[in-house]
């Protein structure tokens, strides 16, 4: 029997493939949870006077270690189920803030991909990813490298056509 929600193989992911997630709303219960799990209360995350009398947005914004653990979960619920091995590397970069209330996804492009030198069943993929809001604004990009599962020898990809 298939089981389905696996992950992408390394033979997935040729340079080129873009991709993009599933949404997620970012809101207060997510950032107050987050920042009381970490122990990052700082006070323009949890102080709803000092967010509004003396932060530079006025509003409540999202931490960004918060907005890059939503992006990294839309990501592996839709690509690495199974097959994501190790993050590697990770260059991150933030364009703008992240609000109460934005909802955010993950558009990624593959932009280097090759097999390990140590074991030729993983592969090592850097990929470019845009956290995007709701308006279409990039609030992060970020290049993860990491080191995925080749596709089983003996397991061929299936193919929805088939018998169609």
């Amino acid at each position: 029997m298939e089981l389905v929600g696996v992950g992408c193989y390394f033979e997935d992911m040729p340079v080129g493939r873009q991709y993009r997630t599933s949404g997620r709303t970012v809101t207060e219960t997510d950032i107050i949870n987050f920042v009381n799990c970490t122990g990052l209360t700082e006070v323009f995350f949890i102080d709803r006077e000092a967010i509004a009398k003396q932060s530079a947005f006025g509003r409540r914004f999202a931490p960004a270690a918060l907005c890059y653990c939503f992006s990294e979960a839309l990501i592996a619920q839709a690509t690495l189920q199974y097959t994501g091995l190790a993050m590697l590397r990770l260059e991150l970069d933030i364009k703008g803030p992240v609000f109460e209330g934005d909802t955010i996804h993950a558009e990624c492009e593959v932009m280097e991909a090759r097999l390990s030198r140590n074991d030729p069943s993983r592969g090592i993929i850097k990929t470019r990813v845009h956290i995007v809001k709701q308006d279409g604004s990039v609030a992060y990009e970020y290049f993860p490298t990491r080191m995925i599962k080749c596709r089983p020898q003996d397991r061929q990809p299936v193919r929805r056509d088939e018998g169609t």
